[in-house]
């Protein structure tokens, strides 16, 4: 099947990736088109998530491209904001899910994990053999999790006991691993755990009536005196700036998701306005129409630009965290931007879930709140701009 470039990518960014990662998104788009697509609408009005695509989703290599331990060939992160851009287009919370279990649970383990640790988690996150989680944010602790954590960890010997809670833990009712980051009441550092989900003391609860990402399913997590042996506390995970080497990772993969949720939202109104007949024409013959439509498609390609660019930057080992922080800052507001005008070119049939565009609408919510609000990124940026940090 030849590798065809999105109209929505307008500048053809995609023509740049190397053949095998063209043909590589080709799978997964074909994938998604006759598996996924006429699925999430339903799943998305009933919140249930589709267990049965996981292994299947996994089985063309979605999970396998970002670590040594799986990847079948040298691949770039340019590649990998594709392939996140292509399952974000279709389902955002689809995209979520591997965003979880292979950005952050397999990042977790892949930037702070020991090479056993490597070697025996990596594989099985990354075949669908097993579903990761990562829970970082609190009830009480979500932008100040820097500071703010009151989840704790004990040395007891061997073992480490954990107690504390977790909220907004995506994946988590399902999991079969939670990274779980917790203070060390020893040195009050961070550190990071890898917590099997049937350990006695840890309990998963669904968060419920979501207007966002209802397809994903978040949990609110417990953890009474969950004790876990040394093995499975990640090796290199001893503070909390290790936890933000991947947040940075996973910063600039959500910038790559907003713009599929706009190319999502901007598809389906382009499909709408060639369609919808008013004043005897096509609307998408009207002025006023052409110029959302041209505001959204300008909104995509800058922010396809940004999000090549900081990923190169990761390839080059350039990237920093405010090269992460400006990318998820801009592209998710110019992603509110863009679904919001797809939503205005449906008029009333843009809240019809029928016409996909409200699902993108409701979904980029999320997108613009987690891994980072808006704001807590723009100071991120600030900082870096002007040598003062301005946080609380």
């Amino acid at each position: 099947m030849t590798f065809q470039p999105l109209d929505s990518d307008f500048y053809g960014f995609s023509t740049t990736l190397e053949p095998h990662e063209q043909e590589a998104l080709t799978t997964v788009r074909s994938f998604l088109a006759d598996h996924v697509a006429d699925r999430v609408t339903d799943l998305w009005e009933t919140a249930e998530f589709p267990h049965d695509l996981i292994r299947p989703l996994m089985a063309t290599g979605v999970g396998t491209w970002a670590w040594e331990e799986t990847r079948p060939r040298e691949n770039s992160a340019v590649f990998r904001g594709f392939l996140a851009l292509e399952l974000s287009r279709v389902d955002a919370s689809i995209s979520t899910f591997l965003g979880v279990t292979e950005g952050l649970a397999m990042g977790s383990i892949g930037v702070c994990g020991s090479a056993a640790q490597r070697a025996e988690w990596l594989p099985r996150l990354a075949s669908g053999e097993i579903v990761g989680a990562f829970g970082l944010t609190e009830p009480l602790s979500g932008s100040d999790s820097a500071r703010g954590l009151t989840t704790t960890a004990t040395r007891d010997g061997d073992h480490w006991v954990l107690n504390g809670q977790k909220r907004w833990i995506g994946n988590a009712t399902f999991s079969d691993i939670t990274i779980i980051w917790a203070k060390d009441t020893a040195d009050n550092q961070v550190k990071g755990f890898i917590v099997p989900t049937d350990t006695p003391g840890y309990v998963a609860t669904k968060i419920e009536r979501k207007t966002s990402l209802r397809i994903v399913q978040n949990a609110d997590i417990t953890l009474t005196n969950v004790r876990i042996p040394e093995s499975l506390k990640l090796e290199n995970a001893n503070s909390f700036a290790d936890t933000a080497q991947v947040l940075r990772l996973t910063r600039a993969g959500v910038a790559w998701s907003s713009v599929g949720v706009a190319i999502g939202a901007y598809e389906a109104a382009l499909e709408y306005a060639r369609e919808r007949i008013q004043f005897g024409k096509p609307i998408a013959a009207h002025q006023m129409i052409q110029d959302l439509l041209a505001k959204c498609l300008a909104n995509i390609t800058a922010s396809i630009a940004l999000c090549v660019r900081v990923s190169e930057m990761h390839d080059a080992d350039a990237q920093r965290d405010e090269h992460s922080a400006l990318a998820k800052s801009f592209c998710t507001s110019r992603m509110r931007e863009t679904v919001a005008w797809s939503r205005e070119i449906l008029g009333g049939n843009g809240i019809v879930l029928d016409y996909r565009v409200a699902r993108f609408f409701a979904d980029a919510e999320a997108l613009y709140s987690y891994e980072g609000t808006r704001e807590m990124n723009t100071l991120i940026v600030g900082r870096a701009i002007t040598g003062k940090a301005a946080f609380v």
